[in-house]
């Protein structure tokens, strides 16, 4: 039987700890028998040296067999990214015993170990659990809480959502911790405390160790129950697709790379861009407005930070990339530019504070360029573009492109609101400098850039995607051409994919997969884990790879992109990826499930929006042939270069 592609199991733990399987629901994550987790937005370090605060995990517990005679148990490891859980297993002669660590999906604030015991024959089992918890971190100072848990006491040491001067500090959250409820203390994992571990005595599946109203509860799974690639199609790479889905940033990785939202760490792009494809698209949280900085004169407007605390302020350790990486805010902007061509939430940007936002970052950009007189255009000086190798560089083509992006996305979203568009806001984005050298017909990193040097990583080829910026053929081409040539070895991971995305639009997919290759050295097994360099150097667990190289599937082989006119895909199929298939994709409240293979292509409409919405129709390109798209499955011929969902 073919092994499920969602589960990663091996029979002994990598020796390298920064390896070992991550859990996470977004707000709380850690790694199994690990002593450290992170709270999201909570850092350490107002003044100087700021980081993600460190705080001890009482889920570092390790499950022991009994003392029996003969062969030892059957022990195994295993992770499952369908359901978010790390499972580790023993099976003996006459007894089995599993230790299951997740954190809740729907209870933010709660990680979760279970111990279930059971047994074949007469007599007592005991399994022992070892347990490495102190309640010390180098970033909070803890007190014993009034129900015996531990709380952020007022010496705290600095830990701090990222603003300046005295503020209460964080508490570690209810139920951040094993044995520990929503509503209070649950049932301890053991009793009968012993030295060097906690024996525990049981019959069957939910042991001392369940919680109740928790085990056997929601684990992993998002609003629609099954996650979204429950149904992918043949495809040699599934297991390593799976890995990314669940997994958090390592504790303890620090610095730019770990750096949330960025294309240069933490997530290639905003992951809106991926997630209304994936599940229905839920509102945006209104706090999520809170996390831009507004700027005094100059500039002015609002600026996303590199690295956030939840209050948003700038939490980078080294000041040069949060004051020059000034891209992040274009990415930011191109997260809810596709949101809203999605889904047509004007309520967002209506009632919710969205337009205040993208406005506010329209702004930012018409203070951030200066006017240069003698080339007629607009600049963007001092800044340092995704590649990290050059700081300081006048004009980064794809800093300047961002902006314009963001501009005009800032000007049509004000027309469908109804809203006055400043004439400013058009002019910076029609004359805003984009770098193109007309004799080697290719665009040059930033002023000044020559073929050859050495770049850190993907850059000018992040134009045409994720960048909604045209381009035709030939320069694409000449653009991954020259960058694929000069982009350091050494570099991150997820540069690959976005290479491959590339020449999956030229539809060159041999050269996309010799690309998408490269991802896998950046894999260490048994939980697929992600590093940043492939010597295993770096941030670890990466997410950024991990989201470049979802990409590359999602919107490399099936050529989706969203656009203002509607929701296009141009499929290519290769030796490696004979057919594939993308459920669950939501657009304009649809449901819509599409594969592909040599010959047909296949949209299937699983549900539609709420009644009075405009219906949907396919385009065929080039023959601009239009015909209704009700529910129901329609197959079509590949003889059509693209098709378009409206």
């Amino acid at each position: 039987m073919e092994a499920d592609p969602a589960v990663f199991s091996a029979g002994a733990l990598p020796e390298d700890p920064r390896l070992l399987a991550p859990v996470t629901n977004a707000y709380l994550g850690t790694q199994v028998y690990r002593d450290v987790l992170h709270v999201s937005g909570v850092y350490s370090g107002a003044g100087g040296n700021p980081h993600r605060a460190d705080l001890p995990s009482p889920l570092n517990v390790r499950l022991g067999a009994p003392a029996r005679r003969g062969a030892p148990p059957q022990e195994t490891f295993t992770l499952d990214t369908r359901t978010g859980t790390f499972l580790h297993s023993l099976r003996g002669a006459d007894f089995w015993a599993s230790h299951r660590i997740y954190a809740h999906r729907t209870l933010p604030h709660l990680l979760v170990s279970s111990v279930s015991v059971g047994r074949a024959g007469p007599g007592p089992v005991t399994v022992t659990l070892q347990a490495e918890f102190q309640p010390r971190s180098p970033d909070l100072a803890l007190r014993l809480g009034p129900l015996g848990g531990q709380g952020a006491g007022p010496g705290s040491r600095g830990a701090h959502p990222g603003a300046p001067g005295p503020r209460p500090p964080p508490r570690a959250g209810p139920g951040a911790g094993a044995g520990q409820g929503p509503s209070g203390p649950g049932p301890p994992l053991a009793s009968g405390a012993g030295p060097g571990g906690f024996p525990s005595r049981g019959g069957g599946p939910g042991g001392r160790g369940a919680l109740p109203g928790v085990a056997g509860g929601p684990l992993g799974r998002g609003p629609g129950g099954a996650p979204a690639w429950a149904g992918l199609g043949p495809f040699p790479s599934a297991r390593p697709l799976r890995g990314p889905q669940l997994s958090p940033p390592c504790p303890g990785a620090r610095g730019p790379s770990g750096a949330p939202g960025g294309l240069s760490g933490g997530g290639v792009l905003d992951p809106r861009p991926v997630g209304p494809q994936l599940h229905p698209a839920p509102p945006l949280p209104s706090g999520l407005f809170l996390q831009a900085s507004s700027l005094p004169s100059p500039p002015q407007g609002a600026k996303f930070a590199w690295e956030s605390a939840s209050s948003g302020r700038e939490v980078c350790p080294e000041e040069v990339y949060g004051a020059q990486e000034i891209h992040i805010n274009g990415a930011v902007g191109l997260a809810f530019q596709l949101y809203y061509q999605t889904t047509q939430d004007q309520r967002l940007f209506q009632e919710e504070g969205g337009w205040e936002l993208v406005s506010a970052m329209a702004e930012f950009w018409c203070s951030r360029v200066t006017w240069c007189a003698e080339e007629q255009n607009y600049h963007l000086r001092g800044v340092m573009p995704p590649d990290e190798y050059h700081t300081g560089v006048n004009n980064s083509v794809y800093t300047n492109v961002v902006a314009r992006t963001s501009l005009q996305f800032a000007a049509d979203l004000a027309r469908d609101l109804g809203r006055p568009v400043p004439e400013l806001w058009a002019t910076i984005a029609e004359k805003i400098k984009v770098p193109f050298d007309p004799e080697r017909n290719y665009h040059p990193e930033f002023d000044g850039y020559e073929p050859g040097e050495t770049v850190k990583q993907a850059d000018v080829v992040l134009l045409g995607y994720p960048v909604p910026y045209e381009l035709s053929p030939d320069v694409r081409r000449k653009n991954l051409e020259i960058y694929e040539a000069a982009t350091s070895p050494e570099g991150p991971a997820m540069s690959w994919s976005m290479f491959a995305v590339g020449w999956l639009e030229l539809k060159e997919p041999r050269k996309a997969q010799v690309q998408l290759g490269k991802c896998f050295h950046h894999i260490s097994e048994p939980f697929k884990v992600w590093t940043e360099n492939a010597d295993g150097s770096g941030a670890v667990n990466f997410l950024t790879g991990m989201g470049g190289f979802l990409q590359a599937v999602l919107f490399g082989y099936t050529g989706f992109r969203i656009t203002r006119e509607g929701l296009a895909f141009d499929p290519t199929c290769s030796a490696e990826i004979s057919s594939l298939r993308v459920p669950g994709i939501s657009y304009l409240g649809n449901k819509l499930s599409f594969s592909f293979s040599a010959d047909t292509v296949t949209i299937a409409v699983t549900a539609t929006a709420k009644e009075g919405s405009p219906p949907l129709e396919v385009e065929l390109r080039p023959s601009a042939k239009r015909l209704p798209l009700p529910v129901g499955k329609f197959p079509f011929s590949k003889n059509s270069s693209q098709v378009n969902k409206h």
